[in-house]
């Protein structure tokens, strides 16, 4: 082990995962649910509170110094949200050498369902849920930088939580794509992966999560039209919902919306004749 300096304090970095049944403060680990680069993802219970937690453990081994301190501003950045569809944070602190970072458990990620097929109905709800999160926190002006399926937490009755505000900032050191930039491979806008990021990534990165939710597919670079799954798109929702899509993932930034405000209204207008009507649809493939 080898000591880092958190909070003007050395401690100790504990380089072993976690284990079923260790207690960690008032903590008992259940299982390990994810991994990466930034951080361990457990499921945990509260043996105060009596309910079950998810706690995401940074591998502290694997950042620097500026890393730790960015960790701890993020942490405060994310506390001020305060938003139905953004993952919040109950608790955050050291433990025994750990530095962890509690939140509600949700039943899977955005990922786990996408690997079967997702009704219209659906994808619009969680479309919708996404979205309002998104231009909650572009009103705070905090840019997210990383939204992609893994950061996306399924509860029950259909809610949907965005995750990782501000903290994927942090997770975003570990990992470069295309040189200078940052971000995960297959949602990153342009821009964002020369080093760039701005309101219009988040939008970008949101308008292939909803694509890929639609469509089943998830387009790739150059982003030319007609993309992956265009044509089951088309039978799916109205002319006007697919110039929306087009609009959020268009490659030239300032032909985007500028921020999830914007990005919010112009799916409010469109929400109530997204879908096409099962009659519509068969017409439409004729």
């Amino acid at each position: 082990m080898r000591p880092h300096v958190l909070h003007g304090k050395n401690i100790a970095v504990q380089n072993q995962p976690l284990k079923a049944r260790q207690m960690l403060g008032k903590y008992r680990i259940r299982r390990r649910i994810g991994a990466g680069a930034f951080a361990t993802v457990y499921e945990a219970y509260d043996t105060i509170e009596g309910i079950p937690i998810a706690l995401k453990v940074p591998n502290l081994d694997q950042l620097d110094k500026e890393s730790l301190s960015a960790i701890h501003r993020e942490v405060r950045l994310t506390a001020r949200l305060d938003h139905e569809n953004i993952l919040p944070l109950r608790n955050a602190m050291m433990i025994d050498g750990h530095f962890v970072i509690a939140t509600p458990l949700g039943e899977r990620t955005l990922t786990d369902r996408l690997h079967y097929r997702l009704g219209p109905k659906t994808a619009l709800c969680y479309a919708e849920q996404l979205i309002d999160a998104l231009a909650y926190a572009h009103e705070l002006r905090i840019i997210h930088c990383d939204i992609k399926p893994d950061n996306v937490i399924l509860f029950p009755e259909g809610q949907a939580r965005l995750a990782d505000f501000g903290i994927a900032k942090v997770s975003l050191r570990t990992r470069t794509i295309m040189g200078s930039g940052q971000g995960t491979v297959g949602y990153i806008a342009p821009e964002q992966a020369m080093g760039k990021p701005s309101f219009r990534s988040d939008v970008f990165s949101m308008g292939l999560l909803i694509y890929r939710m639609f469509s089943g597919e998830l387009p790739a670079w150059p982003f030319d039209w007609p993309l992956p799954g265009a044509e089951r798109l088309r039978r799916t929702v109205s002319r006007d919902f697919v110039e929306f899509l087009r609009r959020s993932i268009e490659i030239r930034e300032r032909k985007r919306f500028r921020d999830g405000v914007q990005m919010q209204r112009a799916f409010q207008a469109l929400a109530p004749r997204a879908l096409r009507s099962p009659t519509r649809s068969r017409r439409a493939s004729l």
